[in-house]
């Protein structure tokens, strides 16, 4: 069994996604915990987000509040939904997610059954919950629960096709230089890359940047390399360290010798058209960026942009788990640069954005009469979208706010 962990920053955009397979009889709502549901206990945006407002409100700092969770036993083991939730019941509880509001949707879009679990980081005081080792505490979990329910464990190959296999960069743990080289050695050895950028695309996932120098030194033309950690905001931390202090194995003639195999090994694998049809679909069956992404994620597949200031999108990659592969949009294809996905999603790119998605009907049977003082709070034509644009409107003053004093 696998379980795939996301951060995201829209509660909206994470449920939508799971709503409109709801709706395509793709996957169902198999039970919720802390969340106020309807009368009739079908799925409900509406009260669902109503019941994370308060999570929502107090939460102060943290960047990408929600958390999103698939589950993936083998296809080979065939549960119950009584089982299902036992396992999300057990999995929440023990990665401290138990008093937590969180939604359980069973998904059957693909051959194999699996679980998608929606919930917040933080409490009810706005508190961030200990997200330390996360993805160690989560595998341990799942060899847990592969024994209690009798299921087929996963391989060491199924587990790392979901991640870089190693651990981020820690700047606070010490020994930077050493945990730099054996991430950056990691990266190199395990994906296929073809340019200093795509290369740089992965390393900046695992809390590390790299950048090509060129300059003198005695009197003698210098090329090389330099790598830098990064903070937990992406930043650049302490002293940046010369690729020779690794020996050859990360320098730049290294690199390149790299970039030249990663293409012949591309070509022979036809990883492009591997991965084309599969953004295409997703493409299609997209009415925002948020809902692209999660798309390719049940394929294995990572998108990464890069958005100016203004959110203009001027840069996209994708990361192929499956084939370890990293590849920028353009070398796809025209049909996957940057400049398209800015023309399809622009304005969409904040699944925040009232035209992020069609409109969703209003729902008027809430169960006021069982929870009055859940919605005594808001005017009874209560707007999932309306409410999702005023969190928004209150993160952004927050950031300008810790902005101007310079945290």
């Amino acid at each position: 069994m696998v379980a795939k962990i996301s951060s995201n920053t829209s509660l909206f955009g994470t449920l939508l996604y799971n709503k409109n397979k709801v709706d395509k009889d793709e996957a169902k709502l198999l039970f919720s915990k802390n969340v106020y549901e309807r009368a009739d206990g079908s799925f409900s945006m509406q009260t669902t987000i109503k019941s994370f407002e308060p999570y929502l409100v107090a939460n102060k700092r943290t960047e990408k509040p929600i958390f999103h969770v698939s589950i993936n036993p083998s296809p080979e083991d065939k549960l119950t939904d009584k089982q299902y939730q036992e396992i999300a019941d057990r999995y929440m509880e023990e990665m401290g997610y138990g008093n937590q509001p969180y939604v359980v949707f069973k998904h059957t879009d693909i051959q194999r059954a699996h679980l998608h679990i929606v919930s917040i980081r933080v409490d009810e005081n706005g508190k961030k919950l200990d997200s330390n080792f996360e993805h160690m505490r989560s595998m341990k979990i799942c060899r847990q629960l592969e024994k209690d329910f009798n299921l087929h464990p996963a391989t060491k190959q199924e587990e790392r096709v979901y991640n870089i296999p190693t651990k981020a960069l820690s700047y606070k743990e010490g020994n930077v230089k050493q945990q730099v080289g054996n991430i950056a050695k990691a990266v190199l050895n395990n994906y296929k890359f073809q340019s200093l950028g795509e290369f740089r695309t992965l390393l900046e996932k695992m809390n590390i940047t790299v950048e090509e120098v060129k300059g003198l030194k005695n009197e003698k033309p210098y090329h090389g390399l330099i790598y830098s950690a990064l903070d937990k905001d992406k930043r650049k931390a302490g002293t940046p360290f010369k690729s020779s202090l690794f020996g050859k194995s990360m320098n730049l003639h290294t690199l390149e010798n790299h970039f030249e195999k990663s293409k012949q090994q591309i070509q022979t694998n036809k990883i492009r058209e591997h991965l084309k049809p599969i953004l295409v679909q997703a493409i299609q069956q997209s009415q925002s960026m948020n809902e692209f992404k999660l798309l390719l994620k049940e394929k294995n597949v990572e998108t990464i942009l890069r958005q100016n200031t203004e959110g203009r999108i001027y840069g996209v990659s994708f990361i192929d788990y499956q084939n370890k592969t990293i590849l920028n949009g353009s070398r796809l294809g025209k049909e996957f640069s940057a400049n398209v996905f800015e023309r399809k999603f622009a304005d969409k790119n904040n699944i925040y954005s009232q035209n992020a998605v069609n409109p969703i009907e209003l729902e008027t049977d809430f169960t006021t009469s069982l929870f009055p003082s859940l919605f005594t709070q808001h005017r009874s034509d209560y707007d999932a979208e309306n409410f999702a644009k005023e969190k928004m409107k209150e993160e952004e003053i927050r950031k300008r706010r810790n902005r101007g004093r310079g945290l």
